[in-house]
């Protein structure tokens, strides 16, 4: 008898529950992507006031309270091998905390296998002031970006996010404001609905960057339902685990009235692969035999050889090993360094690769 549900049970759905023993019930190598808010474990014992003695309304929820460290690490550990087990392969996984807990985890992840790819620096343009005055103003979270292992490989849209960025590349400190006004969730009273609200903006980058139309998108500490919403939006499937009643309503109808967007409006956000074609195909067919390659600025040459190899009078090899001896590097993408000259003009060898492959894929 098979122990775990049918992945329709999870589906586009908010389970109601605690997540380790959610976790428990989805099947090996199920999701895509992991995106995780756990509690920050702040350890609260004051109540704080502004300047003028209104009363802060921090993090004190019963959810983010535990006995020592020693139990949050055990939770946090019991979590994340739950995570690895229905992460697929290719997958990755996205924590975000704070300096009470972000290390904590990060070592965990490292001591179940994790491979951490990154961290964010998650710069608030509108932190909450330290009204005491006696700390540095916290302007800032970290989010931990990991492969399941160090040997996975791990899905990145590196152009997706350059063009997200200006056709720059993207760095790791976003600088992004904290949820305010009409995005910021209210009950009755007019209170935060939800305590840590994440911006949709976050998240955006976030499945942008390591997920793709329709994967799986996991978080297994929903809160008001932020991933969902922009796992929605984006055109990906989400699962979401909270064990709060009160934020499953929440994100249940905060969820119900969002659309996503038009599939060719977000194509653009798609990272395309590049056909894989050995550079020796394109020769004979668009590439002749002894002419020289180039690269962008010209002061590099290369001749092709019949075997589809380079040769200049230093070095030989392939399109890749050739370009990273010019430029004393351990490897580099030759299709992108090349240029072979035509009508007085260079073209990319890479355009060639792009029609060879249309035509080998009409036949």
């Amino acid at each position: 008898m098979n122990k775990y549900k049918p992945l329709s049970a999870f589906l586009n759905k908010i389970i109601l529950g605690d997540c380790i023993k959610q976790l428990k019930q989805l099947s090996d190598n199920t999701v895509d992507l992991i995106f995780a808010d756990p509690p920050y474990n702040l350890q609260l014992k004051n109540e704080l006031f502004r300047p003028n003695l209104t009363k802060v309304k921090a993090v004190d929820d019963d959810w983010d309270k535990f006995s020592s460290f020693k139990e949050y690490d055990s939770f946090s550990r019991s979590w994340l091998k739950e995570c690895q087990r229905v992460l697929k392969p290719k997958g990755s996984l996205w924590v975000i905390g704070s300096y009470h807990n972000i290390f904590r985890v990060g070592a965990i992840l490292q001591d179940l296998g994790f491979w951490i790819l990154n961290d964010i620096i998650w710069i608030k343009t509108n932190p909450m002031p330290n009204f005491r005055g006696s700390r540095f103003t916290n302007a800032h979270e970290t989010l931990i970006w990991a492969g399941k292992s160090e040997k996975a490989k791990v899905s990145f849209n590196y152009k997706t996010m350059k063009s997200f960025n200006d056709d720059k590349q993207m760095r790791s400190d976003w600088f992004l404001p904290i949820c305010s006004g009409k995005e910021r969730l209210k009950d009755k009273k007019g209170c935060k609905a939800h305590s840590t609200q994440k911006p949709t903006d976050l998240l955006k980058r976030v499945i942008l960057s390591s997920s793709k139309e329709g994967d799986i998108i996991l978080d297994p500490f929903f809160g008001s339902g932020t991933t969902g919403v922009v796992s929605k939006m984006l055109n990906r499937d989400f699962i979401g685990f909270e064990k709060e009643k009160k934020y499953v309503e929440i994100a249940k109808k905060r969820i119900k009235n969002i659309k996503a967007y038009d599939k060719k409006a977000t194509f653009q956000f798609q990272e395309v692969p590049k056909p894989k074609i050995p550079f020796g195909q394109l020769v004979g067919n668009y590439i002749k035999v002894g002419e020289k390659l180039y690269s962008k600025n010209k002061n590099k040459w290369a001749k092709v050889m019949a075997d589809g190899t380079l040769k200049n009078g230093k070095y030989s090899g392939s399109i890749h090993a050739v370009s990273a001896k010019m430029l004393n590097q351990d490897n580099y993408n030759g299709w992108t360094f090349w240029y072979v000259e035509r009508k007085d003009q260079l073209i990319s060898i890479d355009k060639y690769r792009e029609k060879y492959f249309k035509k080998v894929s009409k036949q």
